[in-house]
């Protein structure tokens, strides 16, 4: 009796060691609304938020997003989507990327890198970069680097002391949009593949992340392993490692979702909608 015990007692506990343990369940991620602009801007692109004003930039392409005519603009906005300044800085082409660094805007407008003074609002450079097709997306590292796309050219360039150097034409770029510079890497959205990539910042060398991205345009980090990729065509995903949750659908209500931004600390994703002349604003939640 005592020896039929004990063997039920192994049997028992060797079962419970070969239990798996359960999965966890994947981390799901909502937008809900929180507040949209007028429909008075003019085919927004981009947005960005100032930690040091604490105001939203717009950039506003104005006609046709190759079209040199001279109507881009850049509107300011207060953090609960109210209009500052609707034409804080104008006299632009198209413009589309934009990225801030110690007082100076810098912005992407089709073959020119426009640098602005943020405390005079006025427009200090404009430099034309040779053999440029569509300058679009543009960040900034911490030592003030700046890196931005040509999705047109497939080419990323970089400007540094004064200088615009070709940084990558990697043949694995298609159409590279979103950027988003980290401490020791860059990652890259490609609008056509779908692909995300991390390319290291000495070998240029590109690494795959995560896939299924269509049509990716604005890339921003929530957490040190979190991303958010907004999509041109009207989609916003949420992105861990390889796994990739679509959290925003605006494609049934023919609204874009260009090149956005997430302000840290207010749990807010800011989208511009292009075509549809205004900002969305929407609070990120996980569960």
């Amino acid at each position: 009796m005592n020896k039929i015990i004990y063997v039920a007692s192994l049997l028992l506990l060797f079962s419970c060691r070969e239990t798996k343990p359960e999965e966890k369940k994947p981390m799901e991620v909502t937008a809900t609304l929180k507040w949209k602009t007028d429909t008075i801007l003019k085919v927004p692109e981009s947005v960005l938020y100032n930690a040091a004003d604490k105001f939203i930039y717009v950039s506003n392409i104005n006609g046709k997003p190759d079209s040199s005519d001279g109507n881009g603009f850049i509107t300011r906005l207060t953090l609960d989507g109210k209009i500052d300044q609707l034409e804080w800085v104008k006299g632009l082409d198209a413009p589309k990327g934009m990225g801030v660094y110690q007082g100076k805007m810098y912005v992407t407008d089709i073959h020119k890198l426009v640098i602005i003074d943020m405390a005079t609002a006025k427009i200090e450079k404009a430099i034309v970069v040779d053999s440029s097709e569509f300058l679009n997306d543009v960040t900034i590292d911490a030592k003030g680097d700046v890196y931005f796309t040509d999705s047109g050219a497939k080419k990323i360039h970089l400007y540094k002391d004064g200088v615009v150097s070709l940084w990558s034409s990697d043949p694995l770029l298609l159409k590279p949009n979103g950027l988003y510079a980290l401490e020791n890497s860059l990652r890259i959205i490609d609008m056509e593949s779908g692909l995300f990539y991390d390319a290291d910042y000495s070998t240029k060398k590109l690494t795959g992340v995560a896939k299924d991205i269509p049509g990716g345009d604005g890339v921003m980090q929530i957490s040190k392993e979190e991303y958010i990729i907004s999509c041109w065509p009207g989609e916003v995903y949420y992105v861990n490692d390889s796994i990739v949750q679509k959290i925003l659908d605006t494609k049934e209500a023919k609204l874009n979702a260009a090149d956005s931004w997430y302000i840290e600390g207010e749990n807010l994703l800011v989208v511009p909608t292009f075509f549809g002349n205004s900002v969305m604003a929407y609070t990120i939640t996980k569960h």
